[in-house]
């Protein structure tokens, strides 16, 4: 079967289990719109997806997929921001009460950034973009020095988490309402080898088995 059959067979049972068998979810979402609670941003590896591993509906979060998993500081200027675009949308129109950055194991952008591998897209998009990411590799460099490759890969992953909650805080609306108490902020990890989550515990700097079965 090719993926488009595959994909085309699994929207009829898609369409079965929403449309048919039980009405009513979609209904809502039609009459009322969104009201997702949860913003998460994930990686676009196609290994990693933040409702498959969460076992979510539609509808339950609003998610924002990108290389790596990144957020980007804040820029003020005439270019074209996509993800500050999506954080805006989901933070001042729909209010959202928690935005997770979701890593994950064996990220094909974090590993070209630790082995300085860009490919053909050295000079293109995908280099300037994993760039977000170089406060997490300086940081590896110094405190993982002479560890081996795959050791220093998963602690970038983690480290750009880090770099990417604290760049969310660069949006005043972001920040101002992580301060009221209104939004709360959370780093998550999926290590796809073990089947785990871990997050990110703020007292201790370090990540946790957030404690699923």
């Amino acid at each position: 079967m090719d993926d488009l059959s595959k994909f085309l067979e699994g929207f009829g049972r898609f369409k079965q289990k929403y449309f048919s068998d039980d009405k009513a979810l979609f209904q809502r979402l039609n009459l009322e719109g969104q009201k997702p609670s949860s913003l998460v941003i994930a990686c676009c590896d196609s290994r990693v997806d933040p409702a498959i591993i969460t076992d979510c509906a539609p509808g339950d979060m609003f998610v924002i997929r990108n290389v790596a998993n990144l957020v980007p500081p804040r820029e003020v200027g005439p270019t074209n921001q996509g993800v500050s675009a999506a954080l805006e949308f989901g933070v001042s129109v729909l209010n959202v009460e928690r935005i997770i950055v979701l890593g994950h194991a064996c990220c094909g952008g974090i590993s070209a950034l630790m082995k300085d591998d860009m490919g053909t897209a050295s000079a293109g998009y995908l280099a300037r973009w994993m760039g977000i990411a170089e406060p997490a590799r300086q940081r590896v460099w110094e405190q993982y020095a002479g560890k081996p490759l795959d050791e220093q890969i998963r602690a970038c992953e983690l480290a750009s988490i880090l770099v990417s909650l604290n760049n969310l805080l660069t949006f005043p609306w972001i920040r101002e309402r992580v301060e009221a108490g209104t939004l709360n902020l959370h780093g998550w990890y999926f290590d796809i080898e073990h089947g785990e989550l871990l997050g990110y515990d703020g007292r201790s700097g370090e990540f946790k088995s957030l404690g699923q079965n």
